[in-house]
């Protein structure tokens, strides 16, 4: 898979090892979460960088003692297409970081903070955080327009 780093497209130093491979003890490694839970401390103590797939339904808790031992830890985000819904007490300076955060839909208490989350998603179109929604940056509009205008002067 390519990996994305510093914004630019770069080979990875690490190589993925299988549960049933052997592991060398030099170069660059990750491996999943119930291998280097089996026996961590011999893996930390690799001449090698080892790093760790964590997947996101384990207790991150169980990897917090060897944190300062590994060179990576790659969490993975498993694919969801049903809707993400927040339920409970969400307040409205949450409403549009969750919204761009993925959040499709919002269970609230009030019906005055459900007009105020229905006011906020229409009154902000632009931002300047880029996510996963493909809306488009501040940033990315101006740089448009300037080069629309640069292109027809």
């Amino acid at each position: 898979m390519p990996l994305v780093k510093d914004g630019k497209i770069t080979g990875d130093g690490f190589v993925h090892v299988a549960d049933d491979a052997e592991i060398s003890g030099d170069g660059a490694i990750l491996i999943s979460a119930a291998r280097f839970l089996q026996d961590p401390e011999a893996l930390s103590r690799r001449s090698g960088r080892t790093g760790v797939i964590w997947p996101n339904n384990r207790d991150v808790d169980d990897l917090v003692p060897y944190l300062d031992r590994l060179a990576v830890v790659a969490l993975v985000f498993p694919t969801y297409r049903g809707e993400l819904r927040a339920t409970g007490q969400v307040l409205r300076d949450q409403f549009l970081f969750m919204l761009r955060a993925g959040f499709d839909a919002f269970e609230v208490k009030k019906p005055a903070d459900a007009e105020a989350f229905a006011n906020t998603v229409r009154r902000y179109s632009v931002f300047y955080q880029p996510t996963g929604d493909g809306r488009m940056t501040a940033l990315h509009r101006r740089m448009m327009l300037r080069h629309s205008e640069s292109a027809n002067p």
